[in-house]
């Protein structure tokens, strides 16, 4: 259960952080230097009202991945990173568990491709980070939690992504999940989340039981998709995976054809953000 402190350690450290090294603009005249709450909740991925709870102390229980999120989008690393887990009453994350940090340097490589939908996971294929656009795009993450942000979980047992596949595809698509968590699976034995997810995966869908029973192997490649969205239509993209050595991460990175009505769409998009159009 988190401490008092907790809600504290968060306050302080977002009336530190400035817009300017948080990755986002300025904007116009504030009260202070540090970030809005609103701001702090759009980079960790959770609700404003969250964000207010947990200042207060009137949330108690955060999950490891919302305290690494507000980490991240603190930017706090080292001693006062394993601080606010502590004070989360949280273990802060060792070798054994699949890393969900995103080091600073990676993170100021995302922070300049704001015109570009990116979604960051963790090995074990959980979102940890996405930008405004990519939530945009695939659907906006903020109130997920637990394995809902899992995209082997929202494959087999949720609702599925927005991304259009043929019978073929789909099956290649989930051999390729179950294949990756397969392998991070053995690369972090003793992570007992991603224990629990597998079990969970097993246990509630046969399809995912058959291809992990019979040792299915593969990994997300780079590809072309086709998103179905339901306010700007179809944009068929190109999507890349990139890996971060050292951090098991994986960064998705989608990209549109320039002068195409795909391009168009996702400029569009740009602009509506996570809005439903009205007509």
């Amino acid at each position: 259960m988190a401490t008092a402190e907790f809600g504290k350690a968060i306050r302080r450290r977002r009336d530190r952080v400035s817009p300017e090294t948080a990755g986002l603009p300025a904007g116009g005249h504030r009260r202070a230097a540090g970030l809005r709450r609103e701001e702090l909740a759009l980079l960790a991925g959770i609700s404003v009202d969250y964000v207010t709870r947990l200042e207060q102390g009137r949330a108690t229980n955060p999950s490891a991945q919302v305290v690494e999120a507000l980490a991240r989008a603190l930017r706090m690393v080292g001693a006062e990173r394993e601080h606010l887990f502590r004070t989360a009453g949280l273990v802060p994350p060792g070798p054994d568990t699949v890393p969900a940090y995103i080091t600073p340097s990676v993170q100021r490589l995302l922070d300049r491709l704001t015109g570009t939908p990116v979604g960051v996971y963790d090995a074990a294929w959980t979102l940890l980070m996405a930008n405004p656009l990519y939530a945009a795009l695939m659907g906006d993450p903020s109130a997920w939690r637990g394995n809902e942000r899992n995209g082997v979980w929202r494959n087999f047992l949720g609702p599925g992504s927005r991304v259009r596949h043929t019978p073929r595809e789909r099956r290649a698509f989930e051999a390729s999940l179950v294949g990756d968590l397969r392998a991070t699976a053995g690369r972090y034995p003793a992570d007992q989340r991603l224990r629990r997810l597998v079990a969970e995966l097993r246990t509630n869908s046969d399809r995912f039981a058959e291809l992990w029973d019979a040792g299915a192997v593969g990994r997300q490649e780079a590809a072309r998709k086709t998103v179905e969205h339901p306010e700007v239509g179809p944009l068929t993209l190109d999507c890349d995976v990139l890996s971060v050595r050292g951090s098991d991460l994986r960064i998705m990175i989608y990209t549109a054809e320039p002068d195409t009505q795909d391009a168009e769409r996702l400029a569009l998009l740009a602009v509506l953000g996570t809005q439903t159009l009205v007509g």
